[in-house]
Formats: C-alpha cells, sequence, structure tokens
C-alpha cells in the first residue's frame, strides 16, 4: 500500500469518527427519557411523540436537501449538520422545560438528515480508488454503530459519573467541536462547488419497473426501523417499571445491542445473498417482534435483550438488501429519487408507529399497546416475506 491510500484510508476513517460522533448524538438521550419525565411530569405519549419529532426532521430534509451536498459539497454540508448536532445538544443541556426537548429532537433530526446522504458519500468518495467495498463497510459501521454507541455513552455517564442530565451533552459538544475541526481538515470532494441557490430540492419517485419490488421492500424497511423505534423510545420505560431495572448504563446497552446487531445485518447481505436476505431478515424480524413479545408478557430481560440481538440483526439484514436491490433496479437518472424515498418509508417507520404506541399505553397498558404494535407489525412483516419468498429479486440487476 502506498503513501497516497494510506493518506485516503486514514481520511476515510476519519469522516467516519465524524459520521459516527453525529449519529450518536440522535440517540443520546435515550436512557435519559425517564429522568426527563420524573423532572418534568409527563407521559409515555409524550416520551414517544418527543422521539418522533427527530424523524420528521429527518424526513424533512431527505425530501428538501437529501442531494445538496452534491451541489455545494460535502464539507459545508457536514459543518451545518454539526452546527444542528450542537444546537441539539444545547437544547438539552440548558432544558427546563418540554418545549427544549422537542427542539433538541428537531435539531438533530435536521443534523441526521444532513449527515445520512451527504456524509455516507464523504466517506465513499475520500476512500482510495478500488477501496468501494470498504467505504461502505466503513460508513455502515459508523452509521450503526454511531446509532448505538449514543445510548451506551449517555447510560454510563449517567449512571457512574454524576450529572445525568448535563455531563452527556457536554462530552457531545466537545465531540461535535472536535470532528467540526476534522472536517475543516479533511479536503473537499465535490471538484465544481455552486452556490446553494443552484441546488434544487430531490422529489421521491418510483419508475414503473422499480414499483414491484420496492412495495414489500420498503415494508420489510417500515417494519425494521418501526422496530427499532419502538426499542428506543420504550424499552428504557419497560426496563425500569415492568423490569425493575433502574441502571441507566443497563438500559442503554440493551437499545446499544440493537444497533449494533443491526451492523452484523448489514454485514451479513454479502454472504446471504440478495435474493435470500430480503425474505430472512423478515423472518428475523418476525422472530424478534415474537421474543418481544414474550418480554412484555412474561417480563424476562433475557428475551428482551435477544429482541434486541435477534430483530436488530433481521432489520440490518433487510435494510441493507432493499436499499441494494431498488438501486440496482432502478433506472441511473432516477436512483436516487428511488433512494430517498425509501429512506422517507423508512423513517415514516421509526416515527408513526412510535406515536400510536404512545396514544394506545393510555388505556392498554405498556404490554397491551406493545403487543398491539407487535401484531400490526407481524403482519406486514409476513406479508413482505410471503411476497419475496413468491417473487425473489435477482441477484443482479
Amino acid at each position: 500500500m502506498d503513501d497516497g491510500d494510506l493518506r485516503g484510508w486514514r481520511q476515510c476513517l476519519l469522516s467516519g469518527a465524524v459520521f459516527a460522533v453525529c449519529m450518536a448524538g440522535t440517540t443520546l438521550p435515550t436512557p435519559l427519557y425517564g429522568l426527563y419525565q420524573d423532572k418534568f411530569g409527563f407521559s409515555e405519549l409524550t416520551v414517544t411523540i418527543v422521539y418522533a419529532v427527530y424523524a420528521f426532521g429527518v424526513i424533512g430534509v431527505l425530501l428538501l436537501a437529501g442531494n445538496v451536498s452534491d451541489t455545494v459539497g460535502r464539507r459545508p454540508v457536514l459543518l451545518c449538520g454539526l452546527g444542528f448536532a450542537a444546537a441539539s445538544a444545547a437544547c438539552f443541556l440548558w432544558a427546563d422545560g418540554l418545549a427544549w426537548l422537542y427542539a433538541g429532537r428537531l435539531f438533530s433530526g435536521l443534523s441526521a438528515g444532513l449527515f445520512t446522504g451527504a456524509a455516507t458519500a464523504y466517506v465513499m468518495d475520500l476512500a482510495p480508488r478500488g477501496g468501494a467495498a470498504r467505504a461502505t463497510f466503513v460508513a455502515t459501521a459508523a452509521n450503526m454503530g454511531g446509532l448505538g454507541c449514543g445510548p451506551l455513552l449517555a447510560g454510563l455517564l449517567a449512571q457512574y459519573a454524576g450529572h445525568p442530565l448535563s455531563l452527556p451533552f457536554i462530552v457531545h459538544l466537545a465531540l461535535v467541536a472536535a470532528s467540526a475541526a476534522v472536517v475543516l481538515w479533511l479536503p473537499e470532494t465535490v471538484r465544481e462547488p455552486r452556490p446553494l441557490s443552484s441546488a434544487r430540492p430531490q422529489r421521491p419517485g418510483l419508475p414503473a419497473r422499480v414499483r414491484p419490488l420496492f412495495v414489500p421492500a420498503a415494508i420489510a424497511s417500515f417494519v425494521g426501523f418501526a422496530l427499532f423505534g419502538v426499542f428506543t423510545s420504550v424499552s428504557p420505560a419497560f426496563l425500569a417499571k415492568s423490569l425493575d431495572v433502574s441502571n441507566h448504563a443497563a438500559s442503554g446497552l440493551v437499545v446499544a445491542l440493537a444497533f449494533f446487531a443491526s451492523t452484523g445485518g448489514q454485514l451479513a447481505v454479502g454472504r446471504v445473498g440478495l435474493r435470500r436476505s430480503l425474505p430472512a431478515g423478515c423472518a428475523a424480524l418476525l422472530a424478534g417482534l415474537a421474543l418481544l413479545a414474550g418480554a412484555l408478557r412474561w417480563d424476562l430481560l433475557v428475551l428482551i435483550v435477544l429482541s434486541a440481538l435477534v430483530g436488530g440483526f433481521g432489520q440490518g439484514l433487510t435494510f441493507r438488501a432493499a436499499l441494494s436491490a431498488v438501486a440496482q433496479a432502478s433506472p441511473e437518472r432516477h436512483r436516487a429519487a428511488v433512494i430517498s424515498t425509501l429512506f422517507v418509508v423508512a423513517y415514516t417507520g421509526i416515527s408513526v408507529p412510535v406515536i400510536g404506541v404512545g396514544v394506545l399505553v393510555g388505556p392498554l397498558g405498556l404490554e397491551g399497546a406493545g403487543l398491539v404494535f407487535i401484531g400490526c407489525m407481524a403482519v406486514l412483516a409476513c406479508f413482505a416475506a410471503v411476497y419475496l419468498l413468491r417473487r425473489p429479486v435477482p441477484e443482479k440487476a
């Protein structure tokens, strides 16, 4: 490996670290919601709405500015995303009421929406020639690994370092500042950046030949992200109230396991193959939902841990396979629009069902609301799996 390749991989890994820092901030508050409930006195429904505001921010950015880094350059978009991440941490740090939490989650969603496309492209741009496969792994690990590190870091600091509602966000602000310095040091990879006024919103779209494949792929993605949404918004409350697990580090670890398992599922697509990954992922999602139902019904910690691992693996398997399948089936000039549409569906899954669970907690309780959610998601996963078994996706376009 020559000096140019070493420099390229160094820059690729540094951009991946910046990606991970940003994504960690989006899940940082997860194990702390119980503390905010005690401090501000709001319900489980409010917790789920606070969580879902993040997804609405992501969807808005994907619809309006998902491709803006192709126009203005990667670095300005990433710096803007880091600015929103810092604003989110500041809102949580200074929060003295519910409005601050809503604002913090909205800024977090805007940050993630900007990073989702721009940082992935930047990691790929910086990799040496011929390193696309490894760069894809770096981007995948940074995205899902960062999401997993957020609750783990916050839980550890809240449990063992004191000042649980301030120290995690102070640490994250320091990491964001360091990340901004790294982005300023890294080179711009868009050769001829243009002014922001020349950027145009990228509308989602589905060419006719993609639609038969897109429907089951989108349903599988919706179920996987919905499982993640419920896990990250409701599981800390379930652990505390039903299992008497008051350790914030343990709550953060359970959530982190789902994201780490998703990384494993995404990496397994290469071994399993595209044709089998989508139905196999749907089967793993069904198993994860069944384990979650058992955990809710019998109040067993081991089942919720297994649900995080199995469901997270299934989510990673289905989402990477869905993304690959719809991307390779799309005409090149429509590919970005199709991928944006898939991300919009996925982030709808991380928000709408979560709010539904919050609405049902009042009349049905946490167990009843969770079981209704699991039943609905299981029906969708079964439909997608049967469809994909009858009409499997091709290994290559």
